[in-house]
């Protein structure tokens, strides 16, 4: 105890300890192993929304309001996983669980930025679908470049000033108990269940957040699919209903990957079901793998994004002489 309190000081009535000792994988078996895994869904992550992103920003052809939002979606996931894994992999590379006071808001600041990001971008997107299905005729007039940019323009100011406003109650927090973190990153749940003093304020943002990027997003979605799936009903052929619930395929499963672990593993953890490492796995899981698979669904169900890579590599297949004409 004397060496933990040693490395807190003092401000005012609030004790922030110099630093965090985040527990991640200690105590795991086979920890190395996963942490390679963990690695190679990083490498895929990164390369995978990258190319999205550089298609995008190429083809001109892929400038609409439906590839704004794959854009956007592509940004969050390269910002969430290397807010995220890089530490990881410091802890491995590095033995290092250790990470300043200061250090800790920011990586949280930024893990739950991008993560907000991510929630929100499937809700407008699932809103461009609903204006291009229920509302066929004025989807140019209602949703153009423009007005996509200026929705998530201010979903990126709101997501900001909630996520700051949270990170800032938790320089409210005494750590006088102990500096170790619970989680794999500097994790707001685990953060304030460590107060000493009253952190009612922090589990009541807690709940907000949680309820705002997680329970009223799926609620949106569903009311929007809901709609979607009223107005397909009344479409008179087999043919015509299947192929616009096609054009949704690619958001429905993106949804799901994304949400359903999540939602999965909050209600483990609130119900008592986990271990704290079944938690940490989970968890990391839970936030990994979707960006990992997002570029690769669009990718295989998206006719834009795979035309564009077949005139990419059939431009590349021409001969000099014949791209010179």
């Amino acid at each position: 105890m004397s060496s933990l309190n040693a490395s807190f000081s003092l401000n005012i009535s609030v004790v922030r300890p110099e630093y965090f000792f985040i527990l991640g994988l200690s105590g795991i078996p086979y920890s190395n192993l996963y942490y390679i895994f963990i690695f190679i869904i990083y490498f895929i992550t990164v390369i995978g929304n990258f190319l999205v992103i550089l298609l995008i920003v190429l083809d001109r052809s892929l400038h609409s309001p439906k590839y704004i939002g794959v854009f956007n979606l592509a940004l969050a996931d390269i910002g969430e996983t290397n807010a995220l894994i890089p530490n990881m992999m410091k802890t491995f590379l590095f033995d290092s669980q250790y990470i300043s006071y200061n250090a800790c808001l920011v990586n949280m600041f930024f893990v739950f930025l991008f993560s907000s990001m991510q929630s929100l971008t499937l809700v407008v997107m699932a809103y461009d679908r609903l204006i291009a299905i229920c509302l066929p005729l004025r989807y140019h007039v209602i949703v153009n470049n423009t007005s996509m940019i200026s929705i998530f323009s201010a979903v990126f100011m709101f997501n900001s000033i909630i996520v700051a406003s949270m990170v800032s109650l938790v320089t409210n927090i005494s750590f006088c108990k102990s500096n170790v973190i619970q989680s794999y990153f500097c994790d707001h749940g685990p953060m304030f269940r460590m107060a000493c003093n009253d952190n009612n304020i922090n589990k009541i943002m807690g709940f907000l957040y949680t309820t705002l990027y997680l329970i009223a997003p799926m609620l949106v979605i569903f009311l929007s699919y809901l709609g979607i799936f009223l107005v397909v009903s009344k479409i008179a052929t087999w043919e015509r209903r299947l192929k616009a619930l096609k054009t949704c395929v690619s958001h429905l499963l993106l949804v799901g990957i994304y949400f359903l672990p999540i939602f999965f593993t909050y209600l483990t953890s609130l119900l008592l079901f986990s271990t704290s490492n079944s938690r940490v796995i989970s968890t990391s899981l839970a936030y990994a793998i979707p960006p990992m698979l997002n570029p690769i669904i669009y990718v295989l169900n998206t006719a834009e994004i795979k035309n564009t890579i077949r005139k990419g590599f059939k431009n590349r297949s021409l001969p000099i002489e014949t791209v010179s004409k």
